[in-house]
């Protein structure tokens, strides 16, 4: 399935079981506003560039839209959509007063040099200025982008608006960004992992877990399970993956991977497959990389009884109705890594109070606001009988769909 088609799928489910209108069902699907816009932008050898950018504002019925923009090779507008209508319905799940959008550009940056990078990103902001901004639609960091990226954003609108700092989040801390935005989405992971734990009886200590992706979400889920206690005992990231039953030592490993840029040629562990990581025999599986990578031809594979879903659509339906059949726990993205957005929340907060949090508030509001979710999935999944998933969309949808009626669009 395409992640459209997979995303419909799941909503279709969690309607029919909120029992919300085929009329109200066919307006939370369909997407408020598509953009699409050229950027064309010089290199630096002298050659110009014309990439292909896209922003989809899919529901405001709860506030402004959010979700993050992505620099990536396999950008397209069936992926963008999907991924912003994914961001109302977690907005919705932890109760943040937002809709959903999602943005990006097909192009490679890691091809790219800073400046070319730089250029790209104010050719997009010239683009779609005029449909953004903090009362409207605020993006994020997302995969092949960072703060630097988001500062470019702020300064290019800016020179349209003045210096408005909610107009994204995931800023630079000099330029208005949170404390503790780097570490959300990990943490809200340890978060989410720690209250199906706390309802089942099962601590972090001696859990043994893969994490599949080491980049900024894989990290530091990982980093942050070894302070609780857990086992990192398997990860993989483009260059490869390693093992090691008695845990790999992750200072050591970040040392390495910043000096080679992956975990590639780590000394002191074994060495396998990246594409086999999803298999490793563990207590946890942490998904934490690109979406659609356990589908029905492989789920049957995987030998972890939990799975935690920190990359956006990493299981697709026939996955997921295998995964239930086996008695696989599943706690699905639009809950698990809501950690990034829920912050990303706070950050837009003060800036608009103009009032610093300091770190510790920042952990503490983002664990209240996980464990608030969590008992809302698990009541939903007792009152219709389904999976942590399905829970977790009738949760949204309804939120959703409430607030649709009562403004009477």
């Amino acid at each position: 399935m395409t992640p459209t088609e997979a995303t419909s799928y799941y909503f279709s489910a969690a309607a029919e079981r909120v029992g919300i209108s085929t009329a109200m069902a066919r307006r939370l699907k369909t997407a408020k506003r598509e953009v699409k816009v050229e950027c064309t932008i010089a290199l630096d050898d002298g050659n110009t560039a014309t990439y292909v950018g896209f922003r989809v504002q899919h529901d405001d019925a709860r506030g402004p839209m959010k979700g993050g923009i992505r620099f990536h090779p396999e950008v397209d507008p069936d992926e963008v959509n999907a991924l912003a209508s994914l961001m109302t319905w977690k907005t919705a799940v932890v109760d943040l007063p937002f809709g959903g959008a999602k943005g990006g550009i097909n192009c490679d940056p890691r091809a790219m040099s800073p400046h070319e990078l730089q250029r790209l990103t104010r050719s997009f902001v010239q683009g779609i200025h005029d449909v953004i901004g903090p009362e409207k639609d605020i993006p994020a960091p997302d995969m092949g982008t960072n703060a630097p990226t988001m500062a470019w954003i702020a300064d290019e609108y800016a020179k349209f608006y003045g210096w408005q700092p909610g107009v994204v989040t995931g800023k630079p801390i000099e330029l208005g960004g949170s404390y503790g935005r780097d570490a959300a989405t990990g943490r809200g992971l340890v978060l989410a992992l720690e209250n199906y734990f706390g309802s089942v009886g099962r601590t972090l200590t001696g859990t043994r877990v893969a994490v599949q992706g080491y980049g900024n979400v894989g990290s530091w889920v990982a980093r942050l399970l070894v302070e609780k206690g857990a086992l990192i005992v398997a990860i993989s990231d483009v260059s490869g993956a390693l093992r090691n039953a008695n845990g790999i030592d992750l200072a050591q490993l970040d040392l390495h991977v910043q000096k080679a840029g992956g975990i590639r040629d780590f000394g002191g562990e074994e060495s396998f497959a990246a594409d086999e990581l999803l298999f490793e025999p563990c207590d946890v599986l942490i998904p934490a990389a690109l979406g659609n990578v356990l589908r029905k031809d492989n789920a049957s594979q995987v030998r972890a009884p939990v799975i935690l879903e920190g990359a956006n659509h990493p299981t697709d339906p026939d996955a997921d109705a295998i995964f239930e059949k086996n008695g696989v726990v599943v706690i699905p993205d639009i809950y698990a890594n809501a950690g990034g957005v829920t912050v990303s929340y706070f950050e837009w907060v003060q800036n608009i109070q103009r009032f610093r949090w300091d770190e510790s508030r920042v952990n503490e509001e983002l664990k209240l606001v996980m464990f608030k979710a969590w008992q809302g999935v698990v009541e939903h999944a007792k009152t219709h009988r389904c999976n942590f998933r399905g829970a977790a969309f009738a949760m949204a949808i309804a939120r959703v769909a409430s607030a649709t009626h009562l403004r009477g669009v």
